[in-house]
Parts: C-alpha cells; structure tokens; sequence
C-alpha cells in the first residue's frame, strides 16, 4: 500500500501564494523479511537556479500515498540578490563616538584651565 507516493516540494511567497518547483513519483521494493516494519529514506532536493528566480519564502515538502498525505514544516529562505554585501557600521560608531569624547575631554579640560586663570 505505501510503496507508491509521490513526493512534492512548493515554495510558498509572503503573499500566500503557492508554486510548485519539483514533483516525482516512487515506487519502492520492499525486500524479503523487511514487511510490515517501519522504515524512514531520505531524500534530498537541491533547488537550481531558474529563469523565474524564487525568493524569499518558506520552502515545503509533501509526500501523498494512495489515502495518506504528509506535509513538512518548511525551511524558510530568506534569498538575497547577487553581489549583496551585508553593511556593519561597528567601527565607524566606535570611532565616531571615541573621536566625540576626546573633543568633549579637551574642551572640558580646556574650560577647567580657563577658569582657573
């Protein structure tokens, strides 16, 4: 009963919408002495790029048996343009505000002198 399924991976938009990206059907011996037990195979997918180029979203799989339908919980990709470089601006802050203190410690120091006079 369960060695004919097929398998399908969809990918799923902020917006709802589905698209399918990949189906198949297997049909799977099963070897002698191996009946009637639990068996788990795995199967991997790699998504390649194509013409109408997916994004951001989550990613599922589903496998359907004759009356039996399973669903992943999806893998959510967040896709990004090519040349991307993620922006850090930590060492301008840092300078940026140790260059703000020197300047403030001079002038009070400046100020302090001043007032002595």
């Amino acid at each position: 009963k369960y060695t004919q399924f097929s398998i399908c991976y969809y990918w799923i938009n902020s917006l709802g919408q589905k698209t399918p990206i990949y189906s198949r059907s297997e049909n799977i011996v099963i070897p002698s002495g191996k009946e009637n037990k639990t068996a788990a195979i795995s199967y991997n997918h790699r998504i390649m790029p194509h013409e109408n180029t997916f994004s951001t979203g989550t990613y599922y799989c589903n496998v359907k048996w004759n009356d039996v339908q399973k669903m992943g919980k999806g893998v959510f990709v967040l896709a990004r343009g090519t040349g991307y470089v993620e922006t850090s601006y930590g060492w301008e802050i840092l300078v940026t505000l140790t260059a703000i203190l020197a300047a403030l410690s001079i002038t009070a120091t400046a100020l302090l002198l001043w007032k002595r006079k």
